[in-house]
């Protein structure tokens, strides 16, 4: 495909032509906004590039840098919190990964819900309780775990933790088998939507903005966002804690690859909010912000054409 007249690139900087080959994207939980949206992401390279790209269910961040790393996958979805502490060898990761971010593309909204009948009104009070944490190794967990420390709970003893995926734990609310659940997902999670259709007079949000100032020590990208009524059909907007999600290939992820893939995304960004209305929050001069995560070579060139700087 030959492609429209580019701005003269710079020396060293990549062509925005893809390769040919196969790509795999990790994603996350069936029931997420990760899952459908990288489904619709590996759909729209395999139309339109000489790459053929499949999708992959996974437990969702922690998981996908480590196999991302391991040569498992060429594309990751992740949390930002997350591979801050990738770049940096810390949390779960003992050493620095080497990882380089695509983009920036939506944010996650921290969805804490409980049982009415569960006497639960903060995050303090899940103090005894069974509480879904998330996938064993996703982002989820490893918000939810930090939002209890900064409640002043130890996550392996204070709480009956369940490490569930999404779909599992939303069951597990229907049946009453679990006082609540943290989730870290985009707007609206199909899952959630699910237990608010089926269960909504019988479980709640919990307003946890007021732990931001202790997540923001721990990490600064966490920043305050707002659930609306409409997401879910509940009686308020509520509070809550969000946190970027960044699209994550290897240090030695082809330049060519990466400037096309990124470009493709801000170009048929129509095509991906049909997929999922997460994808409206696709904005190039956002894409940029990925630091501490160093944006790909490739994918600044795409930016730049995209006027992000």
């Amino acid at each position: 495909r030959q492609q429209a007249a580019a701005p003269p690139q710079t020396a060293g900087a990549s062509s925005c032509e893809a390769g040919s080959g196969q790509i795999t994207i990790a994603t996350g939980n069936s029931t997420g906004v990760y899952y459908v949206l990288g489904g619709g992401l590996a759909s729209l390279i395999s139309a339109n590039t000489p790459l053929k790209a499949t999708a992959a269910e996974t437990g969702a961040s922690v998981q996908n840098i480590q196999q991302l790393v391991a040569g498992e996958y060429d594309i990751a979805f992740s949390l930002a919190d997350t591979a801050a502490d990738a770049v940096r060898g810390q949390g779960a990761f003992t050493a620095p990964q080497d990882v380089q971010a695509l983009a920036r593309i939506y944010s996650n909204y921290t969805h804490v819900v409980v049982q009415k009948s569960s006497g639960i009104t903060t995050m303090a009070d899940f103090r005894g309780k069974r509480i879904s944490t998330g996938s064993p190794k996703s982002g989820t967990e490893v918000i939810a775990n930090r939002l209890l420390q900064a409640a002043g709970l130890n996550p392996e003893t204070d709480v009956q933790p369940q490490r569930l995926e999404l779909g599992k734990t939303i069951d597990a609310m229907k049946d009453g088998s679990i006082d609540g659940f943290v989730w870290s997902g985009g707007l609206p999670t199909g899952g959630v939507t699910d237990l608010f259709t089926s269960a909504g007079d019988r479980v709640e949000f919990l307003d946890i903005s007021g732990l931001l100032p202790k997540m923001q020590e721990i990490n600064p990208v966490y920043a305050e966002g707002t659930v609306p009524a409409s997401a879910y059909g509940t009686p308020a907007d509520v509070k809550t804690i969000v946190v970027p999600n960044l699209l994550l290939v290897r240090n030695d992820f082809p330049a060519g690859n990466a400037c096309a893939i990124t470009k493709l995304m801000f170009d048929k960004k129509a095509d991906l909010e049909k997929v999922h209305p997460a994808a409206k929050e696709l904005d190039p001069k956002v894409a940029v912000d990925t630091a501490p995560v160093v944006l790909a070579p490739g994918s600044q060139t795409a930016l730049q054409q995209l006027g992000a700087t």
